[in-house]
């Protein structure tokens, strides 16, 4: 089962390609300008998240997908790579995927010449892990 940390990180990866989070009749529910600020979700990509979540993704759509958000946050769902472009990509858990990954319909996707979408990265705790290992690694030297 997709847990909601990881549906949420999957729509920030998307929605950084510019996929906007639609309604079944194909209404725009939530476009973010920006969905990382600094190390953290951006504030309009978390209001998004809210506004999705404040009706447990009941008919919201990741455009160009089948399932509802709340679908993906059933049992039965879980989080995969896509075999084409590398992103993550809800997948039956059960059954063999036969639903399309949203790169289908990116005509310049997968651009290896452009950052990955990404998650954000507390840089300073990032490092200080680093520091610890490297410390560690000449106090036992």
């Amino acid at each position: 089962m997709a847990s909601s940390t990881q549906v949420k990180n999957y729509l920030a990866y998307w929605l950084q390609l510019g996929k906007p989070i639609v309604t079944a009749d194909g209404q725009i529910v939530c476009q973010p300008k920006k969905v990382i600020h600094g190390d953290r979700f951006s504030t309009e990509f978390e209001d998004c998240w809210a506004k999705v979540m404040s009706r447990e993704g009941t008919g919201y759509y990741l455009r160009g997908t089948d399932q509802s958000i709340a679908d993906l946050l059933s049992p039965g769902w879980e989080m995969a790579s896509c075999a084409r472009c590398n992103m993550i990509v809800p997948t039956p858990e059960v059954l063999i995927n036969t639903f399309p990954c949203p790169c289908h319909d990116l005509a310049d996707w997968p651009n290896e010449e452009v950052p990955q979408p990404r998650l954000p990265i507390n840089s300073q705790k990032r490092l200080s892990q680093i520091q610890q290992r490297m410390a560690s690694k000449f106090d036992s030297d």
